[in-house]
């Protein structure tokens, strides 16, 4: 297969985990006779301080253009810190969501059992959990009408619905599901929301097309507990926007490290895959930061395209190199020289020699390169 990847690296540290996403693809290429074809290009923080636009015209068209994306992290303390700024890398994300239409946010979230001890949660607790999160992506309250008063001192967000943008990502949340554990829970706060009862009417609907999935309801708040609680009670977990930009980054304690996590965002014409953490600039060049949410975003990618056996080696990459303890510090604390390339460099290795790259993993500890 060919396929042409657009590739957004993005700020801090988005360039080095990207970079080792990329490695991760050029092995699966070697491995399985594909050909992958990249194309950098600026978004966020780097392309307002070179283009003055956080998501300048040729890196849209270059999206446009492409099979797919591979994003790297977008944000910058100049940006975060300064509430004023009328331009912001974070716009450049939203208006690369919304122009390629990418309405679904698909995030795994998995509870490794080599890494049990390294979250903050009982190991009882998360042991066997493996949820999936659709988000809705391009409607509610970050896309609405935004109103503030000329005084400063009354604003407003606008959050609004329709049938269509919620039957869409509900129909994918489904069929998900069938191919799980056969069920979807639907994360609201019809108590209260007007969009939150369209939410669940139109997805009620919706349910009677698919009489193998068992559709259960939960407000954001107790889901939010339950999450903590009882995160194996879940299989798919179907929201809006806001709710689902805060449910998954609190699923990510689940893990041991946000450094895990992994996303699609889907539409009908474009698929972009990027990890869930953020720019990290206070990592940024110091060859900390995990590359295994980047790495397994690529998986997603191979998944996106039916690469089934290719993105299965990607995982089974991953796992070897979490249970060897090839890991950055967030999850290391018996090695102290593996690097972001290093972890990278080990998971490519493995792609080529799995069944060397036990003894490869020496080299990785004296400083050398492993064998591609």
């Amino acid at each position: 297969m060919k396929l042409n990847i657009a590739v957004l690296p993005g700020d801090g540290i988005g360039p080095e985990v990207t970079e080792q996403a990329i490695k991760v693809l050029k092995a699966i290429a070697l491995e399985f006779d594909h050909t992958f074809l990249f194309k950098e290009a600026a978004v966020g923080a780097v392309a307002i301080d070179k283009y003055n636009n956080p998501l300048p015209d040729n890196t849209l068209d270059l999206c446009k253009s492409s099979d797919a994306i591979l994003f790297g992290a977008i944000g910058h303390p100049k940006y975060d810190n300064d509430p004023s700024a009328k331009i912001r890398p974070e716009q450049g994300l939203l208006k690369l969501r919304k122009e390629l239409g990418l309405f679904a946010n698909v995030r795994p979230v998995k509870a490794y059992d080599t890494l049990l001890n390294k979250s903050p949660l009982k190991k009882n607790i998360i042991e066997g959990t493996d949820i999936s999160i659709y988000r809705e992506l391009t409607g509610g309250i970050y896309f609405g009408k935004k109103h503030l008063s000329e005084d400063g001192n009354a604003a407003s967000d606008l959050c609004e619905y329709s049938r269509e943008e919620i039957e869409r990502i509900a129909h994918l949340a489904f069929k998900a599901a069938q191919d799980r554990n056969k069920k979807v829970t639907l994360v609201d706060k019809a108590n209260v929301l007007e969009t939150s009862r369209l939410w669940r009417k139109v997805v009620t609907e919706l349910a009677s097309q698919y009489p193998d999935v068992l559709l259960d309801f939960l407000f954001v708040d107790n889901a939010a507990m339950q999450m903590i609680l009882n995160p194996k009670q879940f299989d798919v977990i179907l929201t809006e926007n806001l709710f689902g930009d805060v449910i998954s980054d609190e699923a990510s304690v689940i893990g041991g490290s946000i450094g895990l996590l992994a996303s699609a965002s889907i539409g009908e014409k474009h698929a972009m895959f990027e990890p869930i953490h953020g720019s990290y600039p206070q990592a940024t060049g110091k060859g900390i930061a995990n590359p295994v949410a980047s790495i397994l975003s690529a998986a997603m990618l191979l998944e996106h395209f039916h690469l089934h056996e290719e993105a299965d080696l990607v995982k089974e990459a991953v796992d070897k190199s979490l249970k060897l303890n090839v890991t950055t510090p967030d999850l290391n604390t018996k090695y102290d020289n593996i690097s972001t390339s290093k972890v990278g460099d080990f998971i490519a290795d493995f792609i080529s020699n799995p069944k060397d790259s036990n003894l490869n993993f020496t080299n990785i500890h004296l400083g050398q390169s492993t064998i591609i």
